[in-house]
């Protein structure tokens, strides 16, 4: 296996960019102010005829990238989740979505391990927003490889789409010389048939640590990356159900809204079990180192074991 690589998804995806752009003209990358942060500012170095930052002004940049979308580029919108999702949603909605314009918003500083930043920054409801916007393609990549191999396949792909972006550096754990990305599949990561763990995200190297914590105990738990939240892969998580008997969501994200919510309309439609969420639990974070925050809200690899335990001896 390759050597792990330590970095954040918003690196990735900066990387992937430019990479994409030096054969396809088309792609144009719009910022709110925030290049340095969002790491669209690698393409502008690159690109600078391809950038256009368009200040604090979310759903102005979300209306221009639709134009020039409607003209046949290929734009992508970047800004922190909170702001890309929160202040341009109606934008996105009625300017985007609506007409099915080929646009992809990138949510930076996602989740709790935006860290010092605080509540008003940490964006525990972008997935749910977005999987509510009919059309809208959800992404959560959870390492280096993932981001990457996501990013083609969301330029490749003609609609809108939205990508989630980790501010906290992570190691990777996927293979590039063996990693297969498919838009809407789901990736067994770790067998086992005790339970059924579906993670997305940076918590699924927290999760694929638990397990494989576990297997030394005699617990055999199966583990599942989801990248793509919409569409989801309903085969895989109907699978794990019917073969499991229970299921645990896993996810840097409110419990209401987000991966719980997906796995679930899957689940009492095709194989009811017990789900237990593991994720934000309806609540606001606040300022503090991002790890720590992790740790707090039970999002680290202990605290996933933890639950496995009590899941599988109930």
């Amino acid at each position: 296996m390759a050597e792990s690589v330590l970095k954040a998804t918003r690196e990735s995806f900066g990387e992937a960019l430019c990479e994409l752009a030096e054969t396809n003209p088309d792609i144009v990358v719009f910022d709110a102010d925030l290049a340095a942060a969002t790491k669209t500012g690698v393409f502008q170095k690159a690109h600078p005829d391809r950038f256009f930052d368009c200040g604090i002004a979310e759903a102005n940049m979300i209306g221009v990238a639709a134009g020039m979308a409607a003209s046949g580029k290929i734009p992508v919108a970047a800004s922190f989740a909170m702001f890309a999702t929160g202040r341009a949603f109606e934008q996105i909605r009625n300017s985007v979505a609506y007409p099915e314009l080929n646009v992809k918003i990138a949510g930076s500083h996602a989740g709790i391990s935006t860290g010092e930043d605080g509540a008003t920054h940490q964006c525990i409801e972008d997935i749910g927003i977005m999987r509510a916007i009919p059309g809208m393609m959800v992404l959560n990549p959870a390492d280096h490889w993932e981001m990457k191999a996501a990013t083609k396949a969301a330029i490749e792909y003609n609609g809108p789409v939205y990508i989630r972006l980790g501010r906290l550096a992570i190691p990777s754990f996927n293979d590039p010389d063996t990693y297969e990305f498919e838009l809407g599949k789901g990736i067994t990561l770790h067998e086992g048939d005790d339970v059924a763990v579906i993670a997305t995200g940076l918590v699924v190297n927290e999760a694929l640590k638990a397990v494989k914590e576990l297997e030394a105990e005699g617990i055999h738990a199966r583990l599942i990356n989801i990248h793509t939240i919409k569409p989801i892969d309903r085969d895989i998580i109907t699978k794990a159900a019917q073969e499991t008997g229970r299921i645990i969501t896993v996810e840097e994200h409110n419990v209401i809204g987000g991966l719980a919510d997906a796995v679930s309309e899957v689940v009492t439609a095709e194989c009811p079990v017990k789900i237990t969420r593991i994720g934000v639990q309806d609540t606001f974070g606040y300022s503090g180192p991002a790890w720590e925050l992790l740790d707090k809200f039970e999002l680290t690899q202990p605290h996933i074991a933890r639950v496995i335990r009590e899941v599988v001896g109930k």
